[in-house]
């Protein structure tokens, strides 16, 4: 009785970890994900050999379904909002491609915990390790999906030319956004259950609300200022008008960076103060 009475009053007498406390934990959290580097590597390969075994295409069924929604819409589309095929079908198939990336992994990201909660389990890892494996997994999906963008433009004789090289520090941001967007998503959905089919249907919503299937200028004249703020318009812009040969504006930039810093402070306190519940909510 008197050992259970002093480890009770020993439980009693742990003090709750410091705001200070947590971010350092958190930081090593990062630095040892960033240790294990070739490990996540590693796992995001052997998770898209899984998601593909016994295909004889493997990803590459993927691009092929992309490639044919590409030749279809961009058809019907081209026909229906009266472009030119030249103009529309390399933008419509970065898009698509672009989109493709951002879709998965948000819906990846949603999972990223709750599916590895056998790792979580028996296995101590950072926790970042996790996000930065579900970007991976989806890097490796975009670079097979690019073969579609490679023969839209080869097909119609595009270079974007040194505007193109534009396209490089917005990828950069592109994979900041993608940690902090996994690791967000993965902590609020292993938490909140009902989360992930909330995060379906927006995305769906936003598919159609973002400049995807049709091009900025669509939205009509005297409106074109409205479109920074909309997040998924200023990160997919940065990246997709570099490589149409377009440098975007500075309003693009500075809403797509006002976004990014956004998302990763949000990311950051949550990180901070949930990374010691994570294992509990799996």
């Amino acid at each position: 009785m008197r050992t259970a009475a002093r480890g009770a009053a020993t439980l009693e007498l742990t003090p709750e970890p410091t705001l200070a406390a947590r971010q350092r934990m958190a930081l090593r959290d990062l630095r040892e994900a960033w240790a294990l580097r070739r490990l996540c590597a590693t796992l995001a390969w052997l998770d898209i050999k899984l998601r593909y075994r016994g295909s004889m295409l493997g990803p590459f069924w993927l691009t092929l379904s992309t490639a044919v929604m590409v030749a279809a819409m961009g058809g019907i589309y081209a026909a229906l909002f009266h472009m030119n095929l030249r103009q529309y079908l390399p933008f419509l198939a970065l898009s698509l491609v672009l989109w493709g990336y951002l879709s998965s992994l948000v819906n990846d990201g949603s999972a990223g915990f709750t599916a590895a909660e056998g790792m979580i389990r028996s296995v101590r890892m950072p926790f970042s390790l996790y996000g930065a494996r579900i970007v991976l997994r989806n890097l490796i999906v975009l670079a097979h999906n690019l073969v579609v963008i490679v023969a839209v433009f080869a097909i119609y004789a595009i270079w974007p030319g040194t505007a193109g090289l534009l396209a490089v520090p917005g990828f950069a941001l592109w994979l900041v956004d993608s940690l902090a967007l996994a690791m967000m998503l993965g902590a609020l959905c292993a938490r909140f259950r009902d989360i992930p089919p909330i995060v379906g249907n927006v995305l769906q919503m936003m598919f159609f609300v973002t400049p995807v299937i049709w091009r900025p200028e669509m939205v009509g004249a005297g409106r074109e200022w409205l479109l920074p703020f909309n997040p998924f318009y200023s990160t997919l812009e940065i990246v997709r008008a570099p490589l149409l040969g377009e440098v975007p504006d500075l309003a693009t930039y500075a809403s797509a960076l006002f976004y990014a810093l956004l998302l990763v402070a949000l990311t950051w306190m949550l990180f901070v103060r949930v990374r010691g519940r994570i294992a509990f909510w799996v």
